[in-house]
């Protein structure tokens, strides 16, 4: 298994710290991992994206030109990498961000609405975990105990009383996400 996933929106939005947890949770599950971030001058509001690689073998390099899986949170973001998503791969916006939806014939294509949903839990903090989960439903590269230990790798041990409802975001995901 090797799964090359970009992850891409607007600084804020978790975008840095979903893919800090997915490569801690492959970690935990004694996989090859990367985690390349890269982001504008502004943290919040500028443009962030990072690259993961999950694989059972060695990574020869964490630089890529096509992923398996793109995770999108914003128009620009969709512009800049919905032709870079290999054919056959997968795609995954959130319908809050998105003005002009995909179109490409040759990816699948599923919407999640993780900005509806954290604002229904009353926590914008739930957002990337909520993407997270659509993505482990469809992707299941790591199990939910694992991104449960990497979240308290993560996160600074006065928040860990918050990996409850991460859990709860990360379960309302897979329920949201549906093809397009």
């Amino acid at each position: 298994m090797k799964e090359e996933i970009i992850i891409a929106g607007f600084g804020g939005q978790g975008v840095l710290s979903m893919g800090k947890i997915l490569a801690y949770s492959g970690l935990m599950e004694d996989k090859e991992v990367t985690w390349m971030p890269a982001y504008g001058p502004e943290q919040r509001g500028g443009t962030a994206n990072v690259t993961v690689i999950v694989s059972d073998n060695k990574i020869s390099s964490p630089i890529l030109s096509k992923y398996d899986t793109a995770i999108i949170l914003n128009q620009p973001s969709l512009e800049k990498f919905e032709s870079k998503v290999k054919p056959g791969g997968i795609l995954i916006y959130d319908g809050y961000g998105i003005i002009h939806p995909p179109t490409r014939k040759d990816i699948k294509v599923y919407r999640i609405d993780a900005m509806d949903a954290a604002n229904e839990m009353n926590n914008a903090k739930a957002f990337n975990m909520i993407v997270l989960g659509g993505l482990l439903k469809l992707r299941p590269i790591v199990t939910i105990e694992s991104v449960l230990k990497g979240l308290k790798k993560t996160l600074p041990e006065r928040h860990h009383h918050l990996i409850p409802m991460n859990e709860a975001a990360i379960l309302k995901g897979m329920e949201l996400i549906h093809e397009q």
